[in-house]
């Protein structure tokens, strides 16, 4: 491409090439500013979303400053303007060539982290899945410094091979020096990637820890439990163990009401009055509707269990305590018998009777006959 351009000013002298060559960028940099770029700005500001201002707005100094440097470093190719200067041969590219493409690669590799940084903000801002902004910015910008620099070492002329190699071993040193750091990263990473959870998802580990994800880092994740104490768990544990998420894909919950009543208890009017009492409690949804389940019959109650749904899993706890005490009311009021077991204990003192049948000196008391009830029925076991 270079080639093509060059031919263009064949016999040309080295003052008609230079003006045409200045001409030319200082056009192409107006014309970038104020008609590229104005349109550009335009058409994004009629559109819903950020990203694409994010674009343009990074973008704009690099478009500019390639137009008007790109003149440069090509008319120090000319072979006019090059026979002309009294230089040694190279010279020319030292002082003019290779500073006007450093500067632009430093301005684009400005401008690649710039807008790089800014798009993973404004996405994690609205997306509040993860803390992961400080994560893929500095990761971001470590490449674009490696990327830019190892270009200028090459426009430069300077040999990266030994710097390649040494980068290499240095590599593999710092990797079995962080290697739990390496892994929680990329555990972390691989969260992300998953969808496993979101910042303010209520997750529950397998080793029974539960909370509020309030921040996920490079390193690990924190949670908030409900006796508000701030646990620290490294992605890579996370990683690798069960997750359970309470909060996906959708934040309503389930609570369940074991539940017993006692044979001979007319089951509708119970069934009814247990599904009034769940829908009358402000913290249970109104769809799905409540309902009760007969399970099985025990050995002292027919056992049911109410289910409703809450609208978070960090609500369940309390709807439970307060169905619980709206349950034990109505059923009391209703003069329905939650049963349990019961024991009646009676102790009774007997006297011996001496050779004329008159009643003698007490004597030891028997043991107690206890009286074993419960509301599968009645036992009376006399101890002799």
């Amino acid at each position: 491409m270079i080639g093509s351009l060059l031919r263009l000013f064949e016999g040309l002298s080295a003052t008609e090439a230079t003006l045409v060559v200045l001409v030319v960028s200082v056009v192409s940099a107006v014309g970038m500013e104020f008609v590229i770029l104005r349109l550009a700005r335009q058409y994004v500001s009629n559109t819903d979303t950020e990203y694409d201002n994010i674009v343009i707005s990074s973008l704009r100094a690099p478009l500019v400053v390639t137009a008007a440097l790109a003149g440069v470093y090509l008319l120090t190719q000319v072979p006019a303007v090059r026979s002309s200067v009294l230089l040694e041969p190279g010279t020319l590219d030292d002082l003019f060539g290779k500073p006007s493409l450093s500067v632009i690669v430093l301005v684009w590799a400005y401008a690649a982290n710039e807008v790089v940084n800014r798009l993973v903000a404004a996405v994690n801002e609205e997306g509040g899945r993860f803390d992961f902004a400080p994560v893929f910015s500095n990761v971001w910008t470590l490449s674009v410094l490696l990327g830019s620099a190892g270009t200028l070492l090459w426009l430069w002329g300077i040999e990266i091979t030994p710097l390649l190699g040494a980068a290499g071993v240095a590599g593999i040193a710092i990797g079995f020096a962080a290697k739990d750091t390496v892994a929680n990263f990329f555990g972390g990473i691989a969260l992300y990637f998953d969808d496993t959870y979101k910042i303010g998802d209520y997750i529950v580990l397998d080793d029974g820890t539960a909370g509020t994800v309030i921040k996920v880092g490079v390193r690990s994740t924190t949670l908030l439990t409900r006796d508000e104490v701030m646990v620290t768990v490294p992605n890579a544990t996370l990683n690798a163990s069960k997750v359970t998420n309470e909060s996906a894909p959708q934040r309503r919950r389930r609570v369940r009401i074991p539940l017993g009543v006692a044979y001979g208890t007319d089951i509708d009017a119970f069934e009814e009055l247990a599904v009034d009492v769940a829908l009358s409690e402000s913290m249970v949804l109104d769809s799905p509707k409540p309902r009760a389940r007969f399970r099985s019959f025990g050995d002292s109650a027919l056992q049911y269990e109410l289910l409703c749904w809450v609208n978070g899993p960090t609500r369940r706890r309390r709807a439970q305590h307060q169905l619980n005490r709206a349950l034990y009311k109505a059923l009391n009021a209703a003069e329905i018998e939650i049963p349990y077991p019961k024991r009646d204990v009676t102790v009774t003192e007997t006297r011996p009777l001496d050779a004329a049948g008159a009643a003698g000196a007490p004597a030891t008391a028997t043991p107690p006959s206890v009286d074993e009830t419960d509301a599968g029925g009645s036992e009376k076991t006399d101890a002799a």
